[in-house]
């Protein structure tokens, strides 16, 4: 859920438009090629100066409401590298952006040097901004700017634990998307951008496609191969969700609790090396007197919020605690939480607050990854009661996240989904290669566990001993790169379940 830093609502990502936006109000004409089923893409330079060499761009027509394929049609920013090396191509890699509210045409853009060199030349890059992103048709609604603060959409509760404000901001936010959404917005889910892909495939003219899946994006990913299995190469799956079909986007959110633990001591070893000192970042003498430090710090600025260099923005306990969360992200990022815990300590500091809880997002950015998870599965009543038992319990068992993954939310007061989410089977080929960081703190490495027992002998899963979000290409090991390098190059894969701790 490439930094919301690749962060949403669950993750905190901050979308960037690459192309065009095409409006709600203006849905694309159909543009289908006569002979072929699927549409046609007119491809047209976009190659940014540092970017990838011959990267192109284009506008995908998929329908509005795929009930009605006929009906008014919406666009999707697409981008593609083709090969450089025509003799050695074997097909399309499809890189499948996580969040829900990561912009695809983003991660190419970032990750696609190290990507390209990777596969020498065995595929064309492709990828996608998902409806109500970056470049594809959007849409809104209308939210105040106080509700858009990421701690406003994360339900982080009050400082004693009490939830009335975040139900009544619940409330608030359910009703305005409702009035303001629209159709566009109701569209927003995993089994349309699985649809949307497949349509992709077809414009393309590809019978298969091969894809390396992010974050969420596992998910949709294995919706897809679920789906249309028919139409999976080689699958990688890279920081792998929970596929319980009975609770979704609410699982991914509850499994922080535990994925901020299973990270937390990584941080509380950093900020205890003495190699911080020349920093001014050692935030203790030992590890573990880091995590009750950093608790009781947030305790104290739950009580006396301290002025922030953001005016009207003031450094709160829960604004601390999600710049931590953020920051588990990536070591690269601890150095950030570090210096602003040590500027909450200092009467003296102004804190300087990281951007993404500095301010509001986009009103669209804060629409879509709250839509996709909301309209994939029917939520729990809003009962302020059992939501309020539950963080308490809660903030018991996982102090560092203080009830916020178990409190009530904009879904709960949401419209019922209009489909049924996927389960996982092991009905399909066996061609999924799994990659999972052991202590993740978005996508715990026990949901992992439950897809790969879904996906039986359709998957094998290589297990990296090493903290933060992502595997493959960033904050994954050496060997866990070669061997997804080697499965999308090669079709070799483990033959069993492995473990990779270089």
């Amino acid at each position: 859920m490439t930094t919301y830093a690749h962060r949403t609502l669950l993750l905190a990502l901050s979308v960037a438009t690459l192309a065009t936006t095409v409006t709600a109000a203006a849905p694309v004409a159909r543009a289908d090629a006569p002979g072929t089923n699927g549409p046609a893409l007119t491809w047209r330079p976009c190659a940014e100066p540092g970017g990838l060499s011959g990267q192109e761009c284009a506008q995908l027509p998929v329908p509005l409401d795929y009930r009605d394929p006929d009906g008014p049609q919406i666009g999707l920013a697409v981008t593609r590298v083709r090969s450089e090396r025509p003799a050695a191509r074997r097909g399309t890699l499809l890189v499948i952006p996580g969040g829900p509210g990561e912009s695809g045409l983003r991660r190419l853009k970032a990750e696609g040097p190290a990507l390209r060199k990777a596969m020498a030349g065995a595929y064309d890059l492709i990828s996608f901004d998902p409806r109500g992103l970056g470049g594809s048709t959007r849409a809104g609604c209308a939210l105040d700017a106080a509700d858009r603060h990421l701690v406003a959409l994360r339900s982080w509760p009050g400082p004693d634990g009490e939830i009335a404000a975040n139900a009544a901001r619940s409330r608030r936010i359910a009703e305005a998307c409702r009035r303001h959404g629209g159709a566009v917005l109701r569209s927003f889910s995993t089994a349309n951008e699985v649809r949307d892909i497949d349509r992709l495939r077809r414009a393309l003219g590809e019978e298969k496609l091969s894809a390396w899946a992010h974050s969420y994006g596992t998910y949709v990913g294995s919706v897809y191969a679920q789906k249309y299995p028919r139409h999976t190469d080689r699958w990688v799956l890279d920081s792998v969700d929970d596929p319980d079909p009975s609770r979704v986007g609410r699982g991914w959110l509850a499994n922080m609790a535990a994925g901020a633990d299973d990270r937390f001591p990584d941080f509380a070893a950093w900020a205890a090396d003495p190699a911080r000192d020349s920093e001014g970042l050692r935030l203790a003498r030992r590890p573990g007197d880091v995590r009750p430090l950093f608790l009781a710090l947030a305790a104290k600025l739950d009580r006396e919020p301290k002025e922030s260099s953001t005016p009207g923005v003031p450094l709160t306990g829960n604004r601390l605690r999600q710049a931590l969360q953020n920051a588990l992200e990536s070591d690269g990022l601890f150095a950030e939480v570090g210096r602003l815990v040590r500027q909450a300590q200092d009467p003296a500091a102004v804190p300087v607050l990281p951007a993404a809880v500095a301010g509001p997002m986009p009103d669209q950015d804060a629409a879509v990854v709250m839509a996709t998870v909301c309209n994939d599965v029917r939520w729990p009543a809003p009962s302020v009661p059992a939501h309020r038992r539950a963080v308490t319990a809660d903030r018991v068992r996982h102090p560092l996240t203080a009830g916020m993954p178990v409190n009530i939310t904009p879904c709960n007061f949401w419209k019922a989904p209009a489909e049924r989410p996927t389960r996982m089977t092991a009905d399909g080929p066996s061609n999924i290669l799994m990659v999972q960081n052991r202590r993740d703190p978005y996508t715990p490495y026990s949901g992992a566990l439950k897809m790969r027992r879904s996906l039986g002998d359709r998957a094998r899963l290589v297990t990296l001993e090493h903290g933060g979000h992502g595997a493959y290409l960033s904050h994954g090991t050496a060997c866990g790169d070669r061997t997804v390098t080697a499965f999308l190059t090669t079709g070799r894969r483990p033959q069993t379940d492995t473990r990779c701790t270089d």
